[in-house]
C-alpha cells in the first residue's frame, strides 16, 4: 500500500520568534502516547518553554525500520494527543537530506541564531544517546533537558553521557534557568512517571 503523502505545513520548520525559549522533543513516535505527553508538559511547565517542536521524525537510526507506521500516520496520532497550543507537530526533518540529530540541531540553530532552544528527552533514551552519531558535538551545541522515565531515574547516575559531563549537570532546582546557560549545561528533571511505552503497544497490537 501506498504511503500517504504528508501536509506541506507539516515539512516546513515552524517559526519562533527572537528571544523564544523553544524545546526540541524528537522522536519516531511509533505510536505517540500519555508518556510522551507527560514529557512534553512537564518540560513545558519546568522549563517554562513559550513553545515545544514534537519532532517526528522520519526514522530512528538505532531502530529497526520493519514496524515503523507511516510517517503520516504517526503524525496524525501525534496531532490527536496534543491540545496545548504551544505544542508544534512538525516533520520537517523529512524534508532535509538525510541527517543525525547533531545536523539537525546545527540548521535549526542557523536558521534562528536569537531563539533560545533546549534539546527535550526521556530519561529512558539517556543511557544510549552515547551511541547517538557526534552525541558529544550535541551536547556541546544546546542545553539538554532529561525528564525521568520509570525505570531509568537512575540513568542521570550510570548513563556514560552523565559521567562525562558530570561536570555541568545543572541542579533540578534551577531548571528554569537552563536556556541562559551556554552548552555544555543540562538537567535531570524527576516528575510523574507514565509506564506507557511504544514499544509495549507494539507489541500489545499484535497481539
Amino acid at each position: 500500500m501506498e504511503e500517504e503523502p504528508v501536509a506541506r505545513r507539516y515539512l516546513v520548520m515552524p517559526h519562533a520568534e527572537q528571544g523564544m525559549i523553544v524545546g526540541l522533543f524528537g522522536g519516531s513516535f511509533n505510536p505517540p502516547h500519555a508518556g510522551h505527553q507527560l514529557v512534553a508538559d512537564i518540560a513545558l511547565r519546568r522549563l517554562r518553554l513559550q513553545q515545544l517542536w514534537w519532532m517526528v521524525t522520519p526514522g530512528n537510526p538505532l531502530k529497526s525500520r520493519s514496524n515503523l507506521a507511516p510517517l503520516s500516520e504517526r503524525i496524525a496520532a501525534s496531532e490527536a494527543m496534543v491540545h496545548d497550543p504551544r505544542i508544534k507537530v512538525t516533520a520537517f526533518e523529512a524534508s532535509l537530506p538525510a541527517s543525525f540529530t547533531a545536523q539537525t540541531i546545527e540548521r535549526i540553530r542557523a536558521r534562528n541564531p536569537a531563539v533560545r532552544f533546549i534539546w527535550i528527552m526521556g530519561a529512558d533514551n539517556l543511557m544510549s544517546f552515547d551511541r547517538w552519531q557526534r552525541w558529544r558535538e550535541i551536547v556541546g551545541k544546546v542545553p539538554i533537558a532529561v525528564i525521568d522515565r520509570p525505570g531509568a531515574t537512575l540513568s542521570y547516575l550510570s548513563s556514560k553521557m552523565a559521567r562525562t559531563f558530570d561536570y555541568a549537570r545543572v541542579d533540578e532546582e534551577d531548571a528554569a534557568t537552563l536556556a541562559f546557560r551556554r552548552a555544555p549545561a543540562w538537567t535531570f528533571i524527576h516528575g510523574p512517571r507514565s509506564p506507557l511505552s511504544s514499544t509495549a503497544l507494539r507489541a500489545a497490537r499484535a497481539g
